[in-house]
């Protein structure tokens, strides 16, 4: 099977699968050339609510195709940054769901992910040490903002994998489920997410991502979106809120 994303949509999540199972699931310069384009069209979805990144079979993803590499220049680096910016800028809760390998761009991919999810087994690790090749700036600060500086320094420097009960502990990993329950976990908690108020979701992740001049863009956003009426409607009425934001 030539290396490919996959995606689909059902009741309002996006799934899209990382499938290069012939190299674990590897990043292949096509692959991440085509990543920010997909996206772009699961963004313009009204129906999309929600985004789960996972991989084909039983690893996440093994990292770029390091047979790229021996390519003259940084054209592999460059596409894997706009690919993972592309991903930290959907503007939906994005969930990855991570089994077996998550290493290199694959580890990448899933700390531009708002969550991940993880199954006992799992490994991390982020390798440009192994093979001399600086981190981009962008990724190693994402990376420290979310397991700190000395978690990042030590996977940077070492290029060592951990286990997922570490990468738990460390923030790397948001939840870690027994083998075999993965999948139900994510299919449950991305339904909660797509029933939830997505003006809510858009401005926190705003907010929470460190933006700091959308305040007021957001307080207009809810003025007119009718979101907080039915929510406390709904409350009051204690039934189900039919949200509207961004429908």
């Amino acid at each position: 099977m030539e290396p490919q994303l996959k995606d689909s949509v059902t009741d309002g999540v996006a799934t899209v699968v990382i499938a290069n199972p012939a190299k674990r699931n590897a990043m292949s310069a096509g692959m991440w050339r085509a990543l920010p384009g997909v996206l772009d069209r699961l963004a313009a979805d009204p129906a999309v609510r929600v985004l789960v990144l996972t991989g084909e079979g039983d690893t996440f993803c093994a990292g770029a195709d390091i047979s790229a590499l021996r390519e003259p220049g940084d054209e592999q680096q460059t596409l894997a940054v706009r690919a993972e910016e592309a991903l930290a800028a959907f503007p939906r809760p994005t969930l990855a769901a991570v089994r077996g390998f998550c290493v290199g761009g694959g580890s990448q991919l899933a700390a531009a992910c708002d969550l991940r999810f993880a199954e006992e087994g799992a490994r991390f690790g982020i390798t440009p040490s192994k093979l001399g090749i600086v981190y981009a700036s962008s990724s190693t600060r994402r990376l420290a903002a979310l397991v700190g500086p000395s978690t990042a320094k030590y996977l940077l420097f070492s290029g060592e994998l951990i286990d997922a009960e570490r990468a738990l502990r460390t923030g790397l990993v948001d939840e870690l489920h027994p083998v075999g329950e993965l999948d139900k976990r994510v299919a449950e908690f991305a339904r909660v997410l797509a029933s939830r108020s997505l003006l809510t979701q858009s401005a926190a992740k705003e907010f929470a991502d460190g933006r700091l001049d959308r305040d007021a863009h957001w307080a207009e956003q809810a003025r007119g979106s009718g979101d907080t009426a039915e929510g406390v409607a709904a409350f009051l009425e204690r039934r189900a809120p039919r949200f509207t934001y961004g429908s």
